[in-house]
């Protein structure tokens, strides 16, 4: 078991954070592989956040009748029908799965790895590594995917696409999608805050209403595709026991250390040629067995990454 004693948050000045990244570069250059570990911290640096201005922009007329004041609120609010539910989630889904992010973070860290063997193992479901032009046969999403939807029950382990359907309900809400996947409505319109009850998803095999295909407690379906990716990573962290290993976290908190946190730590500790990255906002640390063969930096993922 690890420690309880854990590196402090970063003090460090621009040059020793500087020599920090300097070392970076040296172990990600002579790495026979990256394993790279994101959480919610990566896609917050990549421009995907839930409140403020992106909020506005698409729910201020949820906001203003329900009163909450940012998008995971308004996840869990309990709408009286399917129709306000799914006409919520069409736009959450939409501008969280198929827009890309505003800024370019995951292009960057592609670039950084692209040339290297690679693995990523993932809890955000925003898709956003297939859209940088990650392969898919190297990424395993943990927690789901919000393009798929599934059996709220489960009757069975199936998932679907939702695309098609995402756009219809937005069409009926009102909403132009553009050729980049934008969202606009005609001058002076509305949105809708209901979709017709014909939209609304039901299972084809039991006839329940669907959900997303989000692990949220234990009727999360792992489809066959979720099975085949939780064997490419088994398979590819195998290949590579002993090798020099970075074990390159990004963004994790500690919601489901057990994913990525904890594991990297482990395997870290075992491999005596493996390293230990943590790029984190305020959260960069590194238990005390593993302290000498890890780099952690506090700050933006984004800045961090245009400096490697």
């Amino acid at each position: 078991m690890f420690s309880k004693i854990w590196t402090k948050k970063s003090t460090e000045n621009c040059s020793a954070q500087t020599g920090q990244i300097e070392r970076l570069k040296d172990v990600l250059e002579e790495a026979d592989a990256i394993v790279i570990g994101a959480g919610a911290g990566l896609s917050t640096s990549a421009g995907f956040v839930y409140s403020g201005k992106r909020f506005e922009q698409y729910f201020s007329d949820f906001a203003k009748e329900y009163g909450f004041t940012d998008m995971y609120s308004g996840g869990f609010y309990p709408y009286q029908t399917l129709e306000e539910h799914w006409a919520y989630w069409s736009r959450y889904i939409w501008i969280n799965r198929y827009q890309n992010a505003p800024k370019p973070v995951y292009e960057e860290l592609f670039q950084m790895v692209k040339d290297k063997d690679y693995f990523v193992l993932t809890t955000n479901v925003d898709h956003c590594f297939q859209k940088a032009g990650f392969e898919k046969k190297r990424l395993f999403y943990t927690q789901g995917d919000y393009g798929l939807f599934q059996c709220s029950k489960p009757c069975c382990q199936e998932n679907s696409d939702n695309e098609s359907l995402l756009r219809q309900m937005l069409s009926a809400q009102g909403f132009i999608i553009g050729a980049d996947h934008s969202l606009t409505l005609p001058e002076g319109m509305k949105p809708k805050m209901k979709i017709p009850e014909e939209l609304v998803p039901y299972c084809p095999h039991c006839s329940r209403p669907m959900t997303m295909n989000l692990r949220c407690d234990d009727s999360f379906v792992e489809d066959e595709g979720w099975h085949k990716a939780a064997e490419w990573y088994s398979e590819f962290l195998r290949r590579h026991e002993g090798m020099k290993v970075v074990f390159l976290e990004l963004g994790c908190g500690y919601n489901t250390p057990g994913i990525i946190k904890y594991p990297f730590w482990q395997m870290t500790d075992r491999n005596p040629n493996a390293v230990y990255v943590c790029l984190n906002y305020g959260q960069a640390y590194a238990p005390e067995e593993i302290r000498k063969r890890a780099i952690c930096i506090n700050g933006d993922i984004g800045e961090i990454l245009e400096q490697i």
